[in-house]
């Protein structure tokens, strides 16, 4: 059998490890435009001089000949041919699959604003390259903008500015962390970034941009007229499912390449996984696609069933925050918070059960929460101070003493 794997990360590891445990005779081949393993969740960790680009890898230094995998680095995948069941890369090779996995990932969106995208001096933070290139152009450079203040983008400022760089952030919202937290968990992480040197620009855009001869951005203009200074410009402002060259007869593309819930694309014996099948974000759940397709590759019928991807665990200048669920409430809902000398508590309640929470300072007993929003438990039946709950509440005892669910809560 040749099974021929399309991404070197999360899903496509994970992925290649399966395969290799259940068939120990076929053949993998693995094509990805990265040189070099890496986790993306760590990228800062380089921007901070706190890893080295070895240091990044999260599979062991021997995996590929360990499993003996055929890996080919940076080999760019250009084109599909389903039917003949062949992909064609830059290096104009052609690769015959008898099961062919993409796990391609995404890339960094870079808006068409100004000359951000024939700039030289722009980047995004998706691959190692990205923050090599960062690293490189960070050693001279005196004012760095970043342009989103989600993950991506704070981790980026946090890890230059470990270094001794000064950051402009542009965020659109009113807030920083937008998807991932309310107003007040995110004004406890802007005072701490702001105490150590960084400068927000929120509720505002890039509109345009002023470039020099020499093809750097040298000023980023806001919609209200505000120009910042800059040397470098990181953008993290969203990413889009890296599916370019991926459109072979009977794959259907809609954001991200469509999938079963075996994670089967339309074509024969194409599968996805991870971030191009845009089904979530989260790096254990491209890990668990990458399983899941790599045991059906092998010809087992197993369905992806957890697409709960609402999870954020943050930890910025020591304080940690975890979100689960949702962060806005709607109307109707029932709003609950708690806010200490060092913590912060949230619980969004929508027909009697947990809709999302919001732990700051302290995010102990977190399982029971995701639980909870995951499984639809209700909770208003429950006479008990709500940040009180614990699994406990939700069993009850047989007389032989052993633990049974409340069916009468489901």
């Amino acid at each position: 059998m040749e099974y021929v794997i399309l991404g070197a990360g999360a899903a496509g590891i994970t992925a290649a490890r399966i395969i290799r445990k259940v068939d120990s005779q076929g053949n993998i081949t693995m094509l990805s435009t990265d040189t070099q393993v890496h986790s993306r969740c760590m990228l800062h960790k380089f921007l901070s001089h706190e890893r080295t680009a070895e240091g990044l890898n999260f599979a062991e230094t021997d995996f590929f000949e360990k499993n003996r995998i055929h890996w080919k680095p940076g080999v760019t995948v250009t084109k599909l041919d389903t039917a003949a069941k062949k992909v064609m890369t830059d290096k104009g090779e052609e690769i015959s699959y008898d099961k062919l996995l993409i796990a391609t990932g995404a890339e960094s969106f870079i808006p068409p604003v100004g000359n951000l995208r024939e700039a030289n001096n722009v980047f995004g933070l998706r691959h190692l390259k990205d923050a090599q290139a960062i690293d490189a152009m960070a050693k001279k450079a005196e004012n760095i903008a970043i342009i989103g203040s989600g993950l991506v983008g704070l981790d980026a400022a946090y890890g230059l500015m470990e270094t001794g760089k000064k950051v402009s952030v542009i965020e659109m919202a009113e807030q920083i962390l937008p998807i991932q937290l309310d107003k007040t968990g995110a004004y406890e992480y802007q005072k701490r970034f702001e105490k150590a040197g960084a400068a927000f620009y929120l509720g505002r855009k890039a509109a345009d941009t002023i470039m020099n001869a020499e093809g750097k951005i040298t000023r980023l203009v806001l919609d209200n007229g505000t120009e910042i200074p800059c040397d470098l410009v990181i953008v993290a402002a969203g990413v889009r499912s890296a599916v370019a060259g991926m459109d072979g007869e009977g794959i259907v593309i809609d954001r991200g390449l469509q999938v079963n819930e075996y994670l089967e694309t339309g074509a024969a014996d194409v599968y996805a996984a991870g971030d191009v099948t845009g089904l979530s974000g989260i790096w254990p759940n491209a890990q668990k696609q990458g399983e899941t397709a790599a045991l059906n590759m092998c010809g087992s019928k197993v369905a992806y069933t957890d697409r709960y991807a609402m999870k954020n665990t943050i930890n910025f200048f020591g304080l940690v925050s975890m979100c689960v669920g949702l962060i806005v409430p709607e109307e109707g809902d029932t709003v609950i918070a708690r806010e200490g000398a060092s913590s912060y508590k949230r619980v969004i309640l929508r027909d009697g059960k947990v809709a999302g929470v919001l732990l700051q300072g302290d995010i102990s007993h977190g399982g029971i929460w995701q639980y909870l929003i995951k499984n639809g438990i209700p909770v208003d039946t429950i006479e008990k101070d709500i940040f009180a709950l614990n699994f406990g509440d939700f069993y009850g005892i047989k007389e032989n003493g052993e633990y049974q669910w409340n069916t009468a809560l489901m």
